[in-house]
């Protein structure tokens, strides 16, 4: 019959360390992961609030200028009437477009979540391992 192999208390201590090293190396890797998933999330919110509003001025002019020529034209609107009518309408759309990409920029979107739950387990975990039973 085989025998285990007993281990001496500094082996277990020299194990647990090297397990711990690997778990935080682990660690590590999971929250550059994250970071990096949520800056480029944060880049792209960026850029959806750059591309709006310079999609916005070029559009909004044409558009806004022969808006305001049919409402004189036709509505019978005076120019400045048709102007802040049509100009307040474009504020309100460009408003919106800036709130929604404000939303996606937020500092709890950007948060590594998972990795702060993650170390929250491992810590449970370990504090487990060591109290006395």
């Amino acid at each position: 019959m085989a025998t285990i192999p007993s281990r001496g208390v500094s082996d277990v201590i020299v194990d647990l360390l090297k397990e711990f090293s690997n778990l935080m190396r682990s660690e590590v890797r999971l929250a550059r992961a994250e970071v990096s998933a949520k800056i480029t999330m944060a880049g792209m919110g960026l850029a959806l609030i750059v591309f709006g509003a310079v999609l916005a001025i070029a559009a909004l002019v044409i558009l806004l200028e022969a808006g305001v020529d049919a409402m004189v034209n036709q509505a019978g609107f005076t120019p400045w009437q048709a102007a802040v009518i049509l100009g307040g309408a474009a504020l309100i759309v460009s408003i919106v477009l800036f709130v929604i990409g404000a939303v996606r920029l937020k500092a709890q979107n950007l948060a590594p979540t998972k990795t702060v739950e993650q170390l929250q387990r491992d810590a449970a975990v370990a504090k487990y391992q060591v109290s006395p039973r």
